[in-house]
């Protein structure tokens, strides 16, 4: 087994390595193996799986490219992740990808897709949508088809049929990912200091780049390193972390938090590796209809997913009083209109639970990081003198 330290080392050079040279790797080793990118937040990672593919997160370019080309194709008044990922797309860095899915977020990433069928990158590019009726016959109907249609896409290129013996395989192994990255998380909750938010974070994301395999791996030997000791604890707060669900932030801010007096308990950074809760029925005659069940039923609340009848207000507060947490704070995107539109409805179920909270926004590829730790450390600092 490999040290706590070398994995979180490979994990971070895996999570920031925007050639993705592991998972072109991986594609070259077998004919019919195909690699489908994907935006946040979620899409259903099994099907891929399941028709020999691997997907891809594509989170942005962070600070680690120049933005030259990607400028010229959007407007100064949106978030920074569509630019970056064009100047992805118009460099090599996305070479070598067959697919392109696009999931139903905003307008902004709707315009992307469009503008991946037009520069002709991959052999499909395809806006997945979701359903918002939550009736099994309407919108649980109308998912499967939009399953069926990514299928279709994987099989004309690589010819490979997926089975239900193959999709219940591959659902398996995602309930086994999603039961590792929560036990990692309880862990987190009542010993934080033993792995950082920032170590987390470069774990998750090191998992969009490879296959589900390898990450049960990791994820088990990481399990295993920390039921020893490690760190020393401190006289910081627990915080729920809310709003970063799409453009990821800055690993400078996430530092930036941790360093100013707060334990991250919880968070809806790489949302997508934890969107499903609880396991999915892998032993399916149908398990398309047991993918669709999972999403209507088994959702997170996320500012992409439609509400109607389960506000996310409610589910916030629910979650950070389940994590034990002394606060919420709201750190979204600039110009990031899901979030920002849903920010005042959550701060007032926040209020009306007695949580404190606080709020800031960021850009991908810089960040005020001086402000954002003053601010989250006269937060803290609130919250121990005075809560």
């Amino acid at each position: 087994m490999k040290s706590l330290e070398q994995i979180l080392s490979e994990c971070e050079e895996t999570a920031f390595d925007l050639n993705f040279k592991l998972a072109k790797k991986w594609k070259s080793e077998e004919a019919t193996r195909v690699i489908v990118g994907y935006l946040p937040t979620y899409i259903p990672r099994e099907i891929i799986h399941a028709a020999n593919g691997i997907s891809v997160g594509i989170m942005g370019t962070g600070d680690r490219k120049q933005i030259i080309k990607g400028d010229a194709y959007y407007q100064s008044y949106i978030c920074h992740l569509p630019r970056g990922i064009i100047e992805m797309a118009l460099d090599t860095n996305l070479d070598g990808f067959d697919g392109f899915l696009f999931p139903a977020i905003c307008d902004c990433v709707r315009n992307l897709s469009g503008m991946f069928k037009l520069s002709k990158k991959g052999q499909f590019q395809r806006y997945f949508d979701y359903p918002q009726n939550f009736e099994s016959s309407i919108g649980g109907k109308f998912y499967i088809q939009e399953l069926e249609k990514v299928l279709d896409d994987i099989f004309k290129i690589n010819g490979v049929r997926v089975t239900a013996k193959a999709l219940n395989h591959s659902i398996g192994l995602y309930n086994v990912n999603r039961q590792l990255i929560e036990k990692i998380y309880d862990i987190r909750q009542t010993s934080p200091w033993k792995l950082s938010a920032v170590e987390m974070y470069h774990i998750l994301r090191a998992g969009q780049c490879m296959p589900v395999e390898e990450h049960n791996e990791i994820l088990e030997q990481v399990f295993t390193h920390l039921q020893n000791e490690r760190g020393e604890p401190m006289d910081n707060i627990r915080v729920v972390v809310s709003g970063s669900f799409c453009e990821q932030p800055p690993i400078g801010l996430i530092k930036s938090i941790e360093l100013a007096g707060c334990y991250i308990v919880d968070d809806d950074f790489m949302l997508g590796s934890r969107f499903i809760q609880g396991d999915i029925k892998n032993n399916s005659e149908d398990p398309l209809h047991a993918l669709s069940e999972a999403y209507i039923h088994q959702s997170t609340f996320s500012s992409s997913y439609y509400d109607v009848g389960n506000p996310k207000g409610k589910r916030l507060v629910k979650l950070a009083r389940e994590r034990q947490s002394d606060g919420i704070i709201f750190c979204a995107a600039s110009f990031c209109d899901p979030a920002l539109l849903d920010r005042p409805e959550l701060q007032k179920e926040a209020d009306a639970a007695g949580i404190p909270h606080i709020n800031f926004q960021f850009h991908e590829n810089t960040g005020q990081f001086k402000i954002i730790k003053e601010q989250a450390g006269t937060f803290s600092d609130s919250i121990k003198l005075w809560a």
